[in-house]
């Protein structure tokens, strides 16, 4: 049951899916043409999970599970990364490589691999104060205080000195 996600307690549960690249308008008009059908039938050994989404920066899918009316299970989280690897096919993106970070250099989202990350950490071209996305973050609460940090109250820190 596709809900609108500022409507989602904050303990729900959330998934974020960087993309590699910025979407087009046309292809955000698609995806969440798409995410709306894919929503508003996702449901759990026939029960309905009510969820909702967010498409940040034209980078970000960030979808978030009420767990309190029904909690994912195996099935469902699988038909959800089949989801999103299929949009991966459909606009020739990359959406799950956790190995990857993004972080704002002004108004722009910048993406690099960890490795070069770590490089640009190292040449002082990154900074404890540069705004980082930790898309490791768990909850609607988490994600509205820490996903977007200065990179020294994230896990990215730990690469700069």
């Amino acid at each position: 049951m596709l809900v609108d996600f500022n409507t989602l307690p904050e303990e729900s549960k959330v998934w974020i899916y960087q993309a590699n690249r910025s979407f087009t308008d046309d292809e955000i008009v698609e995806i969440e043409s798409k995410l709306d059908t894919f929503l508003s039938n996702w449901a759990a050994h026939g029960s309905d999970l009510q969820a909702g989404y967010l498409v940040k920066y034209k980078r970000f899918i960030v979808i978030a599970l009420n767990q309190n009316v029904n909690n994912a299970t195996g099935c469902s989280i699988d038909a959800s990364v089949h989801f999103i690897q299929q949009l991966e096919k459909d606009y020739h993106v990359d959406l799950l490589d956790k190995m990857n970070v993004s972080y704002k250099q002004g108004d722009f989202i910048a993406y690099k691999t960890l490795l070069e990350f770590k490089k640009m950490a190292k040449d002082k071209a990154v900074s404890k104060n540069t705004i980082v996305f930790n898309n490791l973050v768990n909850n609607i609460m988490e994600f509205n205080e820490n996903w977007e940090v200065p990179a020294s109250e994230s896990w990215h820190g730990r690469f700069l000195n």
